[in-house]
């Protein structure tokens, strides 16, 4: 009774002891084991598996020869269906890869099979540790000795209840981009406002104001502003900016800026140094007044009042020279131009068109038009083929060099090869805006210049034979950064084609589709004006594919 009872286990089997060692010991091998020779033996288990079970029921010879009798029996009507539909499909596929590739720069097969497929297969492996110190120590330096893709405020940048308004409303299309338009909050908060405006209700309103995305509310908020406080200058900005349907409005809205701006410049001034709050508050108040009078200059060039603006651009420039960061020396450029004093404008380039000064496009390519002009009016391709280029036009072609160099986009704008949108408010040097804002403004100039644009037609695109590789070196700026295509969609219009540098070549999978497109129209057109001669050319393909080792099915095939 005691032994039923009990419930301990006796000792095991000796020879369940033994298995059970016997498994332990390879288990423990096969944990040891390389890691290819795990694979290799799972390879070799996962292909025995598969013949061993699916040998019998498959019968992969007599599911040959099932095919092949069906295909005999397919009548001309299936294979000019097959063909038919195979064309359209990858018709379909060649549109979309050629519209994908037109719009974003890429092949959308290729950016499917890399950021999904490769990840599947093992292909986005972890790097080692050492090879991603050795690459980001590699990319700091080529960080250091390249310049990134800063986007700068354009010097020229039109009014937006005066210009870009109007354009809207004229053509029905958004000139400016989301992503344009919140750089320039992003900048107005910056210039017009400080740590202080909580101390003046006016200021503290006009602070909400620019971080408003409604152009309504910005409005209503300006004119609270101005209840509060008849002299806030912000508010007469933000009204002559956006509120002002003309230039004109526009004028006298700043001129009420540059009134009020004033005489709160001279006060802060005054008590500057009392405190850094002060300090903060007198920065905010000569941004304010700077950018008012700079508006103010804008708006006369843009009346006709030339000579005025002129000079209230050099007197802006003498009274604050430590803003030279703001580019007013290029709205000077082309006021000068429009004047045609080109003494002047060569006195403005020399002193900024200068080696540790950053360059622009209206530096180079004003550089290049002074020396295009004094040789363009004779200068003639069939005469410098024959007898060489003299000094002087050796010295225009090097300069039309060096601004195609730093920007490749400019010349299609100015040879009316590409069309022309408003410029952004912000534009990336180097890139498709800089080139729209500066033909926008130069083409005229250019124009006006006899001979000019033909010696740029001749000369502009050796540029590319000096520097073959443009994203890896450079003949006298920096490597072409490759950034600029990014920016410039997110800067330009949806509806602007924007120009890519250097020309990308076109996808495999375009190629490919655009292929298979045609070749698959073509068999379809042969199914339909030949029928017969097609279906045994089918068949024949069918034997060679599927060889058959039985004679009667053979002879059944063939005949």
């Amino acid at each position: 009774m005691a032994d039923s009872g009990g419930s301990g286990r006796g000792p095991p089997c000796p020879g369940a002891a033994a298995a059970l060692r016997r498994w332990e010991q390879l288990r423990r091998r096969a944990a040891a084991a390389a890691p290819w020779a795990r694979g290799l033996l799972a390879v070799a288990a996962g292909l025995g598996l598969f013949y061993a079970v699916l040998r019998v029921p498959l019968r992969l010879r007599d599911g040959l020869a099932a095919v092949t009798v069906f295909l005999s029996t397919l009548t001309p009507k299936f294979y000019f269906a097959l063909t038919v539909t195979s064309s359209f499909i990858s018709g379909l596929i060649f549109v979309f890869e050629w519209w994908h590739f037109r719009k974003y720069g890429t092949s959308f097969i290729e950016q499917v099979s890399v950021s999904h497929l490769r990840p599947l297969i093992g292909g986005a492996e972890n790097s080692p540790p050492a090879t991603a110190s050795f690459s980001a120590g590699e990319n700091e330096t080529s960080r250091q000795n390249m310049p990134e893709c800063k986007v700068w405020r354009n010097p020229l940048n039109l009014f937006r209840g005066a210009e870009y308004s109007r354009y809207m409303w004229v053509t029905g299309k958004e000139p400016l981009t989301y992503y344009d338009m919140n750089l320039s909050a992003q900048d107005h908060q910056n210039f017009f406002t400080c740590d202080t405006d909580a101390l003046r209700p006016s200021d503290t309103v006009m602070q909400k104001a620019w971080r408003e995305r409604n152009p309504q509310a910005r409005i209503k908020a300006a004119y609270q502003a101005l209840e509060l406080n008849n002299d806030c200058a912000t508010a007469y900005v933000l009204l002559a900016e956006e509120e002002a349907t003309t230039i004109v409005d526009a004028e006298k809205y700043f001129k009420q800026a540059l009134k009020a701006g004033e005489m709160i410049y001279r006060k802060s001034q005054n008590c500057h140094s009392q405190s850094p709050q002060h300090e903060a508050q007198l920065r905010r108040d000569t941004n304010v007044l700077v950018y008012v009078k700079r508006r103010l200059a804008m708006c006369a060039r843009k009346l006709g009042r030339i000579r005025e603006a002129v000079k209230m651009m050099r007197d802006l420039m003498k009274e604050f020279p430590l803003l030279s960061m703001l580019n007013i020396h290029e709205n000077l450029l082309e006021a000068l131009l429009e004047l045609q004093a080109y003494a002047d404008v060569q006195a403005v380039l020399a002193k900024y068109d200068d080696i540790s000064l950053p360059k622009s496009a209206a530096i180079c390519y004003t550089a290049a038009l002074l020396k295009a002009r004094a040789v363009s009016e004779r200068f003639s391709p069939e005469t410098a083929s024959k007898r060489g280029l003299s000094t002087a036009e050796i010295n225009a072609v090097e300069a039309i060099h060096r601004a195609v160099e730093f920007n490749p986009h400019v010349p299609k704008y100015l040879l009316e090869m590409k069309s022309l949108v408003l410029p952004p408010e912000h534009i990336l040097k180097r890139g498709d805006s800089e080139a729209v804002a500066y033909a926008f403004f130069h083409l005229q100039h250019w124009k006006r210049i006899e001979g000019a644009l033909n010696l740029l037609h001749c000369t502009w695109e050796g540029t590319f034979r000096m520097i073959p590789y443009p994203l890896e070196k450079g003949h006298l700026f920096y490597p072409y950064p490759s950034c600029t295509e990014t920016a410039d969609r997110e800067l330009l219009p949806t509806f602007h084609e924007v120009s890519v540098y250097p020309q990308k070549e076109l996808p495999f999978f375009i190629h490919f589709t655009a292929g298979l497109c045609s070749f698959s129209a073509m068999l379809a057109l042969l199914t339909h004006q030949f029928p017969e001669l097609m279906v045994i050319f089918a068949k024949a393909v069918s034997i060679i594919s599927w060889p058959i080792k039985s004679p009667e099915l053979s002879m059944n095939h063939l005949f």
